[in-house]
């Protein structure tokens, strides 16, 4: 089941839901907007190995923003730290982002129970796009969960600001 706007909100008060800052004027009948934060990771150019950690380069944007360029991947964040022990959170686009040429998180949506921290927001734009800190990105939606319940401790628990991908970790821990 989705959680509504107003149970997102009596969770958040609770602290079964940690949103931070919860600003109630982002709240949504089933969702809670989260805002882009303010630095951005590039790979740096070269082909990336999905076996090996990647240089990357970060840019700082100002209140002037940033303008995303067509056929680069950015990996940006949400200003908010969002977590929960108790609900399944999936994390999409804003429409009205995706209606001028954004993909925001279009490959790993769902958060995991337990994981608390800034999310890292893939950006792909279709043309060149000037976004800035603190616009809504995308909103967020919590799930209730079914079973028993083993919280994530993975290699992104608490994150702050965009995390470049970890792939080459789990290669080494399973060897």
């Amino acid at each position: 089941m989705i959680l509504t706007g107003p149970k997102i909100a009596a969770s958040a008060a609770t602290g079964r839901i940690v949103i931070s800052p919860f600003e109630p004027e982002q709240l949504n009948p089933n969702s809670y907007n989260i805002r882009l934060g303010t630095t951005l990771l590039t790979y740096d150019p070269g082909t990336i190995d999905a076996y090996k950690p990647n240089p990357t380069s970060e840019i700082v944007m100002d209140a002037g923003g940033f303008v995303l360029r067509p056929g680069e991947l950015y990996l940006g964040h949400t200003m908010e730290e969002v977590g929960s022990d108790y609900y399944v959170p999936l994390l999409f686009g804003r429409s009205s982002v995706g209606r001028l040429g954004l993909f925001v998180e279009i490959t790993a949506p769902i958060g995991d129970i337990g994981f608390h921290g800034q999310w890292t927001l893939m950006l792909s734009p279709v043309r060149p796009l000037r976004v800035y800190p603190g616009m809504k990105i995308g909103q967020i939606m919590f799930f209730e969960s079914s079973g028993d319940i083993e919280l994530y401790s993975g290699k992104y628990q608490r994150s702050s600001g965009p995390q470049e991908s970890r792939y080459w970790h789990d290669r080494l821990v399973t060897k």
